[in-house]
């Protein structure tokens, strides 16, 4: 799915909830506001604010245009984007290996995966760091093919931790919300995220999830669903 339209109580939390579901951050999409909505007096006249969310695609000049043919194979891609990474490691002056292995959550991609001593700063809190750089490449790539380049970016396997320890999180909680009958919020997480928490469970007809908050401060809440 590339595109997506979407109604909420805010721009803000339709924008939100766009995302997350094409598992986009908002470098990664164009957002076009359709209505910011109105708030009503005393519950009527009230109107959902909607936007429409649609995949960035990059033109050889960077500009943004509706449709791209591509011009290479997409086997073309990778070792291009890891040739673009190796670059500009090299330009921050940053020692390192990239190395291109398979995708364990999308077995048909593959994921460039930096290998070196100390870097840290290349993942930065809560992985933004590493979210720009691959944005950075996926850019630059895009501009040289002339197609809309999907490289994926990890740093020393972190990506494939994290999104790990969230199913075991994902798993572990909604266990305790089966048992206790009470929804519990999780702590705030970027998008991409946050939908391997609604993966996970998304399929557990017992609980329920639903991303809540503004921002930076948006998280997962898992709710008792209902089972047949």
């Amino acid at each position: 799915m590339d595109e997506l339209e979407v109604g909420a109580k805010t721009v803000d939390e339709a924008v939100q909830q766009a995302l997350t579901e094409l598992g986009l951050d908002k470098t990664e999409a164009d957002i076009e506001i359709i209505s910011r909505g109105k708030a009503g007096i005393f519950g009527f006249g009230s109107e959902e604010a909607r936007v429409k969310v649609r995949r960035r695609t990059l033109s050889a000049t960077g500009d943004v245009t509706p449709d791209v043919t591509p011009d290479v194979a997409p086997e073309d891609v990778t070792p291009l984007g890891k040739e673009v990474l190796e670059q500009l490691l090299t330009l921050m002056n940053i020692t390192a290996t990239v190395d291109i292995r398979e995708n364990t959550d999308q077995p048909d991609d593959k994921v460039l995966d930096v290998s070196g001593e100390d870097l840290g700063i290349l993942i930065g809190r809560r992985g933004d760091t590493l979210s720009s750089l691959q944005y950075v490449v996926n850019l630059i790539t895009s501009r040289k093919l002339r197609v809309n380049a999907g490289v994926t970016l990890d740093v020393e396997h972190y990506r494939e931790r994290r999104y790990e320890s969230l199913r075991s999180l994902a798993q572990r909680t909604a266990d305790e919300v089966k048992s206790t009958a009470r929804s519990i919020s999780l702590e705030p997480m970027p998008s991409n995220e946050r939908r391997i928490v609604h993966i996970t469970l998304r399929d557990d007809s017992e609980v329920a999830t639903q991303s809540v908050g503004h921002g930076e401060g948006r998280k997962v809440v898992i709710s008792p669903g209902s089972a047949p």
